[in-house]
This record gives C-alpha cells, sequence and structure tokens, in this order.
C-alpha cells in the first residue's frame, strides 16, 4: 500500500540585510493591500448579491497596477499577491460553508505581517534560499536540518511583534510515517493546579510560564502605557520590549507542549480527552489568566494532528460528560462537586478518589467503549418522569 507523504512546515529564524528587510517590508504592505482592496470589492459586489471569485479579482489586480495610484503595486513581487488573493478565496469559502465568519480586512498595527511566495517566487539551491525581486539568498539560521532532497512548495516569510524574522518551508516529509500499533489506551484529564493528569496517576506540573516573567512583563507594559502616541521611536521600543517578553513566553509554552504532545502520541495507541469550551471558560475574570496560559487549545490541536501524522486516535469526549463526579470503581454518580474539592469517597462503594485521576480513568473508559463499540459519550437528558431523550446514542451510565 503507498503512503502519501505528509507535508511539513519547518520554520528557521533569518537575519535580512537592511535592503531585504525594507523590500519584505514594501511586500507586507502590498499584500495587506491587495488584500484590503480585494475583501471591499467582494464586499460592495455582496451588497448588491452578488459574488465575486478568484479570477476576478486577479483581473482586479492587473488593473490595479496600471493606475497611477497604485503603479507601486508593480514594485514587489507579484507571487506573495496572488497568494493573498487566494487565502482571501479560502477565507470566503468558509464563510460560504459556515465554517467562519465574514472576513476582515488586515489592520497595519494588528495583523500579522507576512507574504507567501510559490515555487515560481523563490529559488532553492544548495540549501540557499532566494526570493524574487533579491540579488542575494537570505541568511537563515539552520538550525534543524530539511529532509533529504527537500523542495520546497511553499514558503512563507514572517515578521513577529517582537521584530524577529522567519522563514517557513513547506515539504514533503519521509520521515513522518505510522508507528506501530499498540494496545495502550490514556485518559487526559486537563487543568490547572496540573497541567495534565494521566488515567495512569501520573501529574504533569503546570509550568505557568507566564507567572514567572509576569513582574518583567508589568513593567514593561506600565512603561509603555507612559508613552504618547506621538513619542514615535520611544514607544516603539517600549512596543517592541513588551512583545519580546510575551514572545519568550510564548515560545517555552510551544516547546513544552510539543514534547508533552510528542510523548504521549508515542506511547500510545488511544488518546481520550475532554471536549473543554476554553472561549466560555476564559469570561471566568478569576482564572481568565491561568486558563490561558495552560494553553488547552493549542496542546488539543497539536495532539490531534500529530495523532493523524503517526496513526494514533484522538477521543474527544463531550464537556457535558461527568468526567469528575462519576465514581470510576462503580459508576455512582456524586452530587455536588466543587472546583475546591480535590478528593472525595463515594457513597456507593467507599472508595476515595483524587478529583483529577478519577476524571481520567472515566475519560480513558468513554473512549475505550467509542473506539471499541463507538459508543457515544454524550451523556443523556432525562425529562422529569420519563425516560432518556433519544438525541444521544447511548448514556455515559452504560459506560
Amino acid at each position: 500500500m503507498t503512503v502519501s507523504l505528509v507535508k511539513r512546515a519547518f520554520k528557521y529564524r533569518f537575519y535580512p540585510t537592511a535592503e531585504q528587510a525594507a523590500e519584505l517590508l514594501r511586500t507586507f504592505g502590498c499584500v495587506r493591500k491587495v488584500y484590503n482592496l480585494a475583501l471591499a470589492a467582494r464586499t460592495e459586489a455582496w451588497t448588491r448579491q452578488e459574488r465575486v471569485n478568484y479570477n476576478q479579482t486577479s483581473a482586479m489586480l492587473t488593473e490595479w497596477k496600471k493606475t497611477e495610484e497604485l503603479a507601486y503595486l508593480s514594485e514587489v513581487a507579484s507571487v506573495p499577491l496572488q497568494q493573498c488573493l487566494r487565502h482571501l478565496q479560502t477565507a470566503f469559502t468558509h464563510f460560504f460553508a459556515k465554517r467562519a465568519g465574514y472576513p476582515r480586512f488586515k489592520s497595519r498595527k494588528k495583523s500579522r505581517l507576512s507574504a507567501e511566495y510559490t515555487t515560481s517566487g523563490f529559488r532553492f539551491r544548495g540549501g540557499k534560499l532566494t526570493l524574487a525581486k533579491m540579488a542575494e539568498p537570505l541568511d537563515i539560521v539552520w538550525s534543524r536540518s530539511l529532509p533529504q532532497d527537500a523542495k520546497p512548495s511553499t514558503v512563507t516569510v514572517s515578521q513577529d511583534a517582537a521584530g524577529r524574522w522567519f522563514v517557513s518551508l513547506l515539504c514533503d516529509d519521509p520521515s513522518v510515517r505510522p508507528l506501530s500499533a499498540m494496545d495502550v489506551t490514556v485518559g487526559v484529564d486537563m487543568g490547572l493546579e496540573h497541567l495534565l493528569t494521566l488515567s495512569t496517576g501520573e501529574k504533569v506540573t503546570n509550568p505557568r510560564h507566564e507567572r514567572r516573567d509576569r513582574v518583567a512583563l508589568a513593567r514593561a507594559q506600565r512603561n509603555l502605557a507612559r508613552k504618547a502616541p506621538g513619542d514615535g521611536a520611544n514607544r516603539v521600543k517600549a512596543r517592541r520590549k513588551v512583545a519580546r517578553i510575551h514572545a519568550r513566553i510564548a515560545d517555552r509554552r510551544r516547546d513544552h507542549l510539543h514534547k508533552l504532545t510528542t510523548r504521549l502520541v508515542r506511547e500510545n495507541q488511544t488518546i481520550a480527552i475532554e471536549d473543554l469550551s476554553v472561549r466560555t471558560m476564559v469570561k471566568n475574570r478569576s482564572l481568565a489568566r491561568s486558563i490561558s496560559d495552560a494553553a488547552w487549545s493549542e496542546f488539543r490541536h497539536m495532539l490531534e494532528y500529530k495523532a493523524a501524522w503517526y496513526g494514533r486516535e484522538v477521543i474527544v469526549v463531550d464537556r457535558f460528560f461527568p468526567s469528575s463526579k462519576l465514581c470510576s470503581a462503580c459508576g455512582r454518580l456524586a452530587g455536588s462537586l466543587p472546583l475546591h474539592v480535590r478528593t472525595w469517597t463515594c457513597e456507593g462503594c467507599g472508595t476515595t478518589h483524587d478529583r483529577d485521576v478519577n476524571a481520567a480513568k472515566n475519560l480513558k473508559a468513554a473512549g475505550l467503549a467509542v473506539s471499541v463499540c463507538g459508543a457515544g459519550v454524550r451523556p443523556q437528558r432525562r425529562i422529569p418522569g420519563g425516560q432518556p431523550t433519544t438525541k444521544q446514542k447511548t448514556s455515559w451510565r452504560e459506560l
């Protein structure tokens, strides 16, 4: 059986010359301008109940370049401009399929600075990457090796808020192959006191990356707040300092999550996690900072795509499944169980449970039920004095 190669992005930091930085900044500005112009044109057509597709916006781009006002669009590489129109087309496709909201205009200050080049917009030879409109290759720090005989299909150049430059090369990675199957299932309960609790009883400490830099971040933010909008270079320096602290926190958090998710995928065939409504949970002002720092959504995203790479299975248990209150020994459902109660004793069998370990065991059981027989894990709702409703496949009491 032929196994298709996995497309994988390899991201590196690079240090552009003054000329390259100026060229890239011009390109970023033109990409943002073309995207906003095309979005405005499509929005206007939308108000007239008409649809404008990618081919029509591409023709508009050609006409824009001929005008005196937008003639500067011809001074940068054309490939990133065409790519931003394709990205806009994708955004509208998701909108019409009701998978996303209506596309928004790119902001000069808040939007990500990036430009995407396809094979016609760059040259990669002998480990040297040269972009269109540039005479010299980029000075890339090759922190890890590309796959042997790698041929990038796209190259994305970006600059973050801290002023760092990155280049991402999308290549086929033959080293990503399904791992040998194993009969190991684990339940994973996510929390704040402990970042992860496994059904084996292991608890992974929450590093609380943001807390380590909280004092330095507060000092930098106060310094930025004292800078008036017209302070020019001083305000830019203060903003960059805040951004560098945020970047340092995010880098540490991402590195930790990569190590955790890689380990879980390598050691387990099936991983059961809970479907947490993070967007709703962060509305709790007393816990919002800690929840954001835990990055549960990023953890789930990493776990799912790595499981797809290596032939593992991630089962997401419904958020209404009472994993904490359900006794993993006898199946009895406890009554009220406030968050501050970390251990509790089952009234049915007398077993004393650690709240998080018990939840992880119940998630594992629910995951096994799904993987073995396809049972649902959404708790049934009962009408007063009646039978369970038929909206769910099975009750959590049957697990």
